[in-house]
């Protein structure tokens, strides 16, 4: 079962890399690894992982890897996903580039989940090939929607059903998504609406059409914040949870929902 890897597709930690060099890649995840509220503040992930890549190689083969940082104390497994689309030198003589890094923070309590969940993730690729030929992708979406049939196929086991979204929002965001949104045959995209009383409302998300939206739209933060459903054009933004700051700051995360050309 890979939940934290649907844990960090749901809250936007699946990114495009923007350096080819292995070093900075690591950097960069390790740093949004770094900015996960459930890590203590302080937590050098960076450090932790360039000392143990340079005693162990980990790459997964067949263009995957899984960088991690072990901790000497307990909290909550997490991951950040870097997609590279011209490849990562990783560093292993006769091996195909590194196009997905999926970098784990592992505290001591959770190491036997991280087992699990990297041979899951291992035992899919090996008996799927078709979900290792991540170099011709050619958006950050259709990273996020193989990850997702990869997470059906390690949960379910039914080779047959791989398009079958593996973002359960019901199940898994405790959010009611409306009946008539066909999940299969729609674009999904996080967002991330920052608000407090000195500034205009931020907008983070990884899809430019959306952050154009929602960064112009006069009535979607009032409708998030209310806990509403908003459409937005031809986007359902469904609101998902709301997480408060001293200064009455809040974060309001949300999921984006458009269905594909050709679906209603």
């Amino acid at each position: 079962m890979l939940k934290t890897i649907l844990d960090a597709l749901q809250h936007g930690r699946l990114v495009e890399l923007p350096d080819n060099d292995k070093e900075k890649s690591l950097q960069f995840l390790a740093t949004m690894l770094e900015a996960v509220p459930s890590i203590p503040p302080g937590t050098d992930i960076v450090e932790v992982v360039l000392e143990h890549e340079k005693i162990s190689n980990t790459s997964l083969g067949g263009g995957w890897a899984c960088p991690h940082a072990r901790v000497k104390f307990d909290g909550d497994l997490s991951c950040a996903i870097g997609w590279s689309p011209a490849g990562i030198d990783y560093g292993i003589t006769g091996e195909p580039p590194v196009h997905m890094i999926i970098m784990y923070f592992v505290p001591d309590n959770q190491r036997n989940t991280y087992l699990k969940e990297v041979s899951s993730l291992a035992r899919v690729l090996k008996n799927n090939p078709g979900y290792q030929a991540i170099e011709a992708f050619t958006d950050l979406n259709r990273s996020r929607n193989n990850l997702l049939d990869i997470a059906h196929l390690a949960m379910n086991g039914d080779a047959k059903n791989p398009r079958a979204r593996m973002i359960q929002l019901d199940t898994l965001t405790k959010t009611a998504v409306p009946e008539h949104l066909d999940l299969a045959a729609a674009e999904i995209d996080a967002l991330l609406i920052v608000t407090a009383p000195e500034i205009n409302p931020v907008v983070l998300t990884q899809n430019q059409e959306l952050a154009t939206l929602a960064g112009s739209d006069d009535g979607l933060v009032a409708a998030i914040a209310a806990g509403n459903r908003y459409q937005m054009q031809e986007w359902q933004v469904v609101h998902r949870s709301s997480t408060a700051y001293v200064g009455d700051r809040f974060i309001h995360d949300c999921l984006a929902i458009k269905p594909r050309p050709g679906n209603p």
